[in-house]
């Protein structure tokens, strides 16, 4: 069971293409302190003063919308981390799901590519658990443009801090190193935990 207020260790070593300094500041400050900012909204969530509660401003709302942002920049995140440190030759169940929703793997891949350009926060495949499909998306913040009933199985992290030690304004370089690094054993095993 997924616990929110633990930080995942990585799971992978030295990447192609994206420095230890990116990783480093990635994972321990962004993503870490992700995770220690949703604790500190849980504790005020228990005190919170709920007959103040308003649409326009309340601390129980500002509190509610703020742990969405940080519940799903954790999810996404860990999403992010967990696929990377592979050899980034795509096998197995996913691909061939992907050439079933998509037409083939190079439409998908063209357009997942194409999103990351457009992109300022996340471009995700995701399954559909609507109609049973997968679906590519951007979301812009991690708690817009979500859709409601999915499942993440391959997130690429496309805010500045994901690429810009190394490659600068170069978003096409780091959206080709990302996919050097692909594990798609580990897409797949996340995959086959969702897809029915």
């Amino acid at each position: 069971m997924k616990k929110y207020n633990e930080i995942k260790k990585l799971s992978f070593g030295e990447l192609k293409g994206i420095s230890q300094k990116t990783v480093d500041n990635h994972y321990s400050k962004l993503y870490q302190g992700y995770v220690k900012k949703w604790q500190e909204i849980q504790d005020k969530l228990l005190s919170v003063d709920k007959t103040t509660a308003n649409a326009t401003f309340s601390d129980l709302r500002e509190l509610k919308a703020e742990e969405s942002f940080t519940t799903n920049a954790i999810i996404l995140h860990e999403a992010y981390f967990d696929i990377l440190g592979g050899d980034g030759k795509s096998v197995g169940e996913v691909l061939e799901a992907i050439r079933r929703d998509f037409g083939s793997f190079e439409k998908w891949l063209e357009e997942f590519k194409a999103l990351g350009l457009c992109s300022r926060g996340w471009v995700v495949l995701y399954y559909d658990f609507n109609d049973g499909k997968l679906r590519s998306g951007i979301m812009d913040t991690h708690n817009l443009g979500g859709v409601c009933g999915t499942a993440p199985i391959l997130v690429m992290d496309m805010y500045e801090h994901a690429f810009f030690i190394d490659y600068g304004t170069d978003k096409k370089a780091y959206i080709e190193a990302f996919f050097q690094n692909l594990n798609w054993q580990a897409i797949n095993k996340k995959a086959s935990k969702v897809m029915l």
